[in-house]
């Protein structure tokens, strides 16, 4: 049986060891494994964490506020808080002036999500910032938010 050499690369283009989205794809799945876990007993997803995050930080969102900070696209979005409505982890009225937007606003049950898992999710962004390195952790976080711009 003979050996059948590599196809070759694509001029330009990186190995799939060097290439950058397959580099923080495979890095966001090391970084959420341990979320997922603790999100299972909680019974949401990443995505619904997500958006209680930013309503829960920030306050009563817009849909579009709400999409840019979780990093979310609107139509999933609206199928999630679709989903977080119905479980009566958010609730949403229309904005007086504009009618045609909705402001987004967690309720208590939805707090309760954030407030019971807190102390396992600041142990896990600790342990990651640790294993990291404090500064290391910082330099990247400022480099990926380079990225966006």
């Amino acid at each position: 049986m003979t050996k059948t050499k590599p196809q070759n690369l694509i001029i330009g283009l990186p190995s799939t060891r060097r290439s950058l989205p397959i580099a923080l794809i495979r890095s966001r799945e090391k970084v959420m494994g341990p979320i997922r876990d603790m999100l299972k007993a909680s019974g949401i997803t990443e995505q619904q964490w997500r958006v209680l995050r930013v309503l829960s930080e920030s306050g009563p969102q817009d849909m579009t506020q709400i999409s840019e900070k979780a990093g979310l696209l609107l139509p999933s979005l609206s199928r999630i808080i679709r989903k977080l409505r119905g479980d009566g982890f958010v609730v949403s009225s229309t904005n007086s002036t504009d009618r045609r937007r909705q402001a987004v606003v967690i309720t208590p049950d939805g707090q309760k999500i954030i407030d019971d898992n807190l102390p396992q999710a600041t142990k896990i962004a600790e342990e990651l910032r640790h294993q990291f390195g404090a500064q290391r952790y910082e330099q990247l976080l400022d480099l990926l938010a380079a990225l966006e711009n």
